[in-house]
């Protein structure tokens, strides 16, 4: 069976073949956003950025100034050409989870809910991204040091119509501790199936939900089953001692561009379930 071409377009009118350029996108140099000179293999985050250049620095802290060219950079391992980032719309700011800032905010008196995460840097990242959000909607993050016996600590808050409890958990996954926990969670009382939500992420940490390309790396190591995972990062990747890798992860987030999506997707769920009831303001 013959098949018909159309090759319009591919020959100009001397029939020599016409080149194709590939489009090269456009990205907003906005601050913290990783990307890669290829020519040197410099690597840094977006520090500041004029009509004609941009500064760019590396995990070290060590800034370098580029030229504002077409298709000059690498972003998340293909060619970009950074732009300005266009300002925002007068009276209409967005926060860093990308809902719209409210001015002026005095915050809600806190509910009677709760969101739990594991760790302290779990909390500190809810913060970093959502915590407007969470001013606005009354909402407290509580950590929970680890989730070895969520079904009592459950048991302990007395959920209720009222009184809702969102819990995010690292490593959701199906066969681990983590995935029995939150089973044992949902039986711990009679109230708990109805107003209580556990989300989670797959990543083993929760600085594992942060785009490597925005610490400045390309991926995030394997760390061997057995090794503290957050050590483990930090003697691969020469960050020190894990409180300096924290502050290093914590430190580059600037929004909810810089998460993966299964984070995020987690979060917004919880901020939905624990305001969903109306609950009354913790008295």
């Amino acid at each position: 069976m013959s098949r018909s071409h159309d090759y319009r377009g591919a020959f100009d009118a001397g029939g020599t073949r016409t080149a194709r350029r590939r489009q090269v996108p456009e990205v907003a140099a906005e601050p913290g956003l990783v990307v890669e000179d290829p020519a040197s293999g410099f690597c840094g985050a977006v520090v500041a950025i004029t009509g004609s250049e941009v500064t760019l620095e590396d995990r070290h802290g060590g800034r370098r100034i580029f030229p504002l060219r077409p298709a000059a950079f690498l972003h998340e391992g293909a060619p970009a050409t950074l732009v300005r980032p266009v300002a925002a719309p007068a009276g209409r700011t967005l926060s860093a989870s990308g809902s719209v800032h409210v001015a002026g905010l005095t915050a809600r008196t806190a509910r009677a809910a709760r969101i739990w995460v594991e760790g302290l840097h779990d909390a500190a990242l809810l913060e970093r991204v959502w915590g407007h959000d969470l001013r606005v909607e009354g909402v407290v993050v509580e950590p929970l040091h680890g989730v070895d016996d969520l079904a009592a600590a459950v048991r302990d808050f007395d959920p209720g119509p009222h009184r809702r409890l969102g819990i995010l958990v690292d490593h959701l996954v199906d066969g681990t501790k983590e995935a029995r926990q939150a089973r044992e969670a949902y039986r711990a009382t009679t109230a708990a199936q109805q107003h209580v939500l556990v989300t989670g992420h797959p990543y083993v940490d929760v600085w594992q939900a942060v785009k490597p390309s925005v610490v400045g790396i390309r991926e995030w190591p394997t760390v061997p089953r057995g090794t503290d995972w957050k050590t483990g990062i930090c003697d691969r990747l020469g960050w020190g001692e894990p409180a300096d890798g924290a502050r290093r992860v914590l430190g580059a987030v600037r929004s909810y561009r810089d998460l993966e999506s299964p984070m995020i997707g987690a979060v917004e769920r919880l901020i939905d379930f624990v305001t969903a009831a109306g609950d009354a303001p913790q008295g």
